[in-house]
């Protein structure tokens, strides 16, 4: 755990969440009970963290911003591709346990980087606590390697990017609702984006909309757009 802790600036407490949150699925061991030793659940947990704080700091940075305004800025900072970026510019890539004979690494269409890191935020948050979380994205991550003023200037509109390149390619384009697996929330939404019948991105949310927005990213990123 030296290089984590070189890495991350301070000591961890629980090893065994750190090395959780390392472990993509495809090198998972099935428990006892019935659950996977893999970082999905705490990828889902520091999804929700990063973007509790982030919309935090946003709204502190913009006060006269409407919430059409915020939800975009949010977006474009927890996007697939800009996780990606910041869990390369840690150095996330040497930790991540996986199996490299079933996943692509480290190309550009994989999300192993972007999820690592979210589940990392996961792990932190339950070793150490909501603020030292908090204050730890804001001075580690946020300040140091995310231009907010540089992506407000950017385009993040992923789902219309993504249809208006089908219509100029004269691709077909579809976003199916895909059925969840036993045992999840029905709540939670998984969005396969199909580019001429084929599967080029799911995105999984408790918004559909948002789930949709995901699922183009990935495909956008997968068919380099």
């Amino acid at each position: 755990m030296n290089l984590l802790k070189n890495l991350l600036g301070f000591v961890p407490g629980n090893v065994t969440l750190y090395r959780m949150a390392f472990r993509h699925r495809s090198v998972a061991i099935l428990l006892k009970n019935g659950t996977k030793n893999s970082n999905e659940r705490l990828e889902f947990l520091g999804d929700a963290v990063l973007g509790s704080v982030i919309a935090e700091e946003l709204f502190k940075l913009y006060p006269y911003k409407t919430e059409g305004f915020l939800t975009e800025m949010r977006s474009k900072i927890v996007s697939r591709a800009n996780l990606n970026q910041l869990a390369r510019k840690l150095g996330l890539g040497e930790l991540i346990e996986y199996d490299n004979r079933i996943v692509n690494f480290p190309t550009k269409q994989s999300s192993l980087l972007g999820d690592a890191f979210e589940a990392l935020i996961g792990a932190i948050y339950l070793d150490k606590g909501y603020n030292f979380t908090r204050d730890f994205i804001i001075n580690r991550i946020i300040k140091p390697h995310v231009d907010i003023l540089m992506l407000e200037k950017t385009e993040s509109n992923f789902k219309s990017k993504l249809i208006e390149w089908c219509q100029r390619e004269g691709k077909d384009i579809t976003f199916e609702l895909i059925e969840n697996e036993e045992g999840e929330s029905s709540k939670l939404f998984t969005i396969s984006v199909l580019i001429d019948g084929e599967n080029k991105g799911v995105g999984r949310d408790y918004n559909k909309k948002n789930a949709e927005k995901l699922a183009a990213e990935k495909a956008c990123e997968a068919l380099g757009i």
